[in-house]
């Protein structure tokens, strides 16, 4: 294993090294990662704005062709799974399956610009006779913003790490990367890393494109970030984490967007007749997503909502019954499983909080033990800690007394990555009523499913209202992705010989186009 970072084309070793650790055994593994400083982030942030120009002005089709070579080495990488597995805990399967969504997510985005719509070329002909006054030839299309820096998440060491989303569509949108690797996983950092280092290589572009900076201070983030040259910041983390980063930006001489995703619960919200139907296979189905990958999920149900009845007890039965037969998980560090403790013990040591049940007792280190509890709405909607999010596979049912309460409990909730109905066609009305409600609350509202699981695809939206993000406006799954990092530009009665490729009269490169108002 290599324990350099990555300065462009260059490995950097060499000065102060850090080490990953097995979760399941909280051992250091075999290899010493040097720590870069603030000076590499310089580094990384000049070649950055130095390949800028030359990488965004790539015709699309050479930008896809990129993204397609980055997901072609990651997939080449030998032993990228087996190192992901000891640096996170995470089974084998899982890991595997992160490793083809990695990749999708890029031959999407490549695809994304095969298509052309990403561009939004907007072309108003000139109208010299129009009366009272003409109107100049304005041709609008939208460009990159700059370098990136992209912050490698803790819960998925390939999926949302150094060639995750925010990288693919920072690509895609023509952005250099400035990636610092999550300290939990340097080795997949490194591996990954190197397969973009290799595709960057092989298609002939400057080396400021991408690199990696690796260490464990949360000064050398906050370096990054404060680099004039960086225009924008993608995060997903804990929301102390992403509000610091956020605070800095804002402080810079020039502020910068940081699309950061942060915290949910991702209230469910169970219907009377869907429980009086099938309460008892929701039950079972409720607790499978709960400790899924021992809770580390951002869109894991932390709070189930619902009316107070014989089909809800049958319903918190159920669940209970099936948590007890929950084997704990590894969790992802030692760090994030004392939090998960803590969380769990404040819930439990709430007056107004009953526990149902907890799961399997675990040998072994930073296994968290799933934990399920009840409460009331009033006791919910008095108690803001109630609906503090808590890091892994513990939960909260809310017994209400009423659709009215229900409004209020999920009035008072924070926004939302996500709200799940549970629900037949007789709920349909009461459904309708929560509705705008719960389109103010969150970015994605799904029905008779579970919110675990998230697709890369052109409709997802993954983000919503603070403290789900920084950014209620976008999303960091799904092509739309790319907007966060492309802003527009108007061209106005330009000479051919100056437009840009995209823009031209001649559409040399076949984009669709908006003319005149009219789809061309």
């Amino acid at each position: 294993m290599d324990g350099s970072f990555l300065i462009g084309s260059h490995a950097v070793s060499g000065g102060e090294t850090f080490q990953a650790f097995d979760p399941a055994t909280n051992e250091a593994l075999d290899t010493d990662f040097a720590v870069s400083t603030v000076e590499h982030v310089a580094q990384a942030c000049a070649l950055a704005d130095d390949a800028f120009d030359s990488f965004r002005d790539l015709d699309p089709e050479a930008r896809a062709t990129f993204l397609d070579t980055v997901a072609d080495e990651i997939e080449a990488t030998d032993g990228l799974v087996e190192r992901a597995m000891a640096e996170s805990g995470l089974p084998e399967a899982r890991l595997t399956g992160e490793r083809g969504r990695t990749c999708g997510q890029l031959r999407l985005f490549a695809k994304l610009l095969r298509q052309g719509r990403w561009a939004n070329v907007v072309v108003d002909n000139a109208m010299p006779d129009r009366k009272p006054l003409p109107r100049a030839d304005l041709r609008q299309r939208r460009i990159a913003v700059g370098p990136v820096a992209v912050f490698g998440a803790s819960n998925f060491p390939l999926a949302f790490s150094v060639a995750g989303g925010d990288t693919a569509s920072a690509f895609a949108a023509g952005c250099p990367v400035v990636c610092k690797g999550h300290p939990a996983h340097p080795g997949t950092s490194v591996l990954v890393g190197r397969a973009i280092q290799a595709a960057v290589k092989k298609c002939g572009l400057h080396e400021g494109v991408f690199s990696l900076i690796q260490g464990p201070a949360n000064e050398l983030g906050a370096a990054l970030v404060r680099d004039p040259r960086i225009k924008a910041v993608g995060f997903t983390g804990s929301r102390g984490g992403g509000l610091a980063l956020v605070e800095i930006a804002q402080n810079r001489p020039e502020p910068i967007p940081v699309y950061a995703e942060m915290s949910s619960i991702n209230p469910v919200l169970l219907f009377p007749a869907a429980l009086a139907a099938r309460g008892e296979a929701m039950g079972k189905a409720y607790v499978g997503s709960l400790t899924m990958g021992s809770g580390q999920f951002c869109t894991n149900p932390g709070v189930v909502v619902g009316l107070d009845s014989p089909d809800l007890d049958s319903f918190a039965q159920t669940a209970a019954d099936a948590l007890v037969e929950a084997q704990p998980q590894v969790m992802l560090t030692s760090g994030i499983h004392a939090n998960y403790d803590k969380g769990v013990e404040l819930l439990s040591g709430q007056s107004s909080v009953e526990t149902l049940a907890r799961g399997a007792e675990g040998t072994g280190c930073n296994r968290g033990r799933a934990a399920l509890f009840t409460t009331t709405g009033k006791a919910f909607i008095d108690n803001p800690e109630l609906a503090h999010e808590v890091f892994g596979a513990a939960s909260i049912i809310v017994k209400c007394q009423s659709f009215e309460e229900v409004r209020q409990v999920l009035a008072g909730m924070e926004g939302q990555l996500t709200i799940t109905l549970q629900l037949d066609d007789a709920d349909q009305e009461e459904a309708a009523k929560l509705l705008p409600l719960m389109e103010r609350k969150a970015g994605r509202i799904l029905a008779n499913g579970w919110p675990t699981g998230v697709e890369v695809s052109y409709a997802m939206v993954h983000g919503g209202p603070f403290p789900a993000t920084s950014d209620p406006r976008t999303t960091s799954v799904g092509t739309a992705a790319i907007e966060r990092f492309l802003r527009p530009v108007c061209y106005q009665d330009l000479p051919d010989a100056l437009l840009p490729k995209p823009v031209k009269h001649g559409n040399p490169l076949g984009l669709p186009r908006t003319v005149d108002g009219e789809q061309e």
